[in-house]
């Protein structure tokens, strides 16, 4: 296929070509097709704003589906390691997914000294009760 060659004309020693809209621009020796700015600007504002893609698209498995032995989704899709065995779809019950331990927060040293204090308090307490007992079986 033969490339369509764009019309162009030199004038005072300058070369213009014209762009596929009919303008002439203003261009060197080696240029061999042009756009002009106009036509620039319009692919550019179609294009604009540019689509925002998401890495990540959940698939509604639970976090760490594809690293266990054996996982059935709800549609009885059945993975060994994460990956799909078309042939044993169905034959086996859903995967039952414990849900994820809560996280622990960390403690500052304040909150640390109050729980031991209240843990010593209760334990004084339980030594005065079995003193008592041991005091009434006397």
């Amino acid at each position: 296929m033969k490339k369509q060659k764009q019309s162009e004309y030199e004038e005072k020693g300058v070369r213009y070509m014209m762009c596929n809209c009919g303008t002439y621009v203003s261009v060197g020796d080696l240029v061999t097709t042009v756009t002009c700015s106009h036509c620039v600007s319009v692919v550019m504002l179609r294009d604009y704003p540019p689509e925002e893609t998401k890495s990540y698209k959940p698939t509604g498995r639970p976090v760490g589906w594809h690293w266990m032995t054996e996982f059935v989704d709800k549609d009885g899709n059945v993975f060994h390691r994460g990956k799909e065995q078309p042939k044993l779809f169905g034959t086996l019950k859903p995967t039952k997914v414990k849900p994820p331990k809560k996280k622990i927060k960390r403690r500052t040293k304040n909150q640390i000294l109050v729980a031991s204090y209240k843990e010593k308090q209760i334990l004084k307490k339980a030594k005065k009760l079995a003193e008592k007992k041991i005091r009434k079986i006397k």
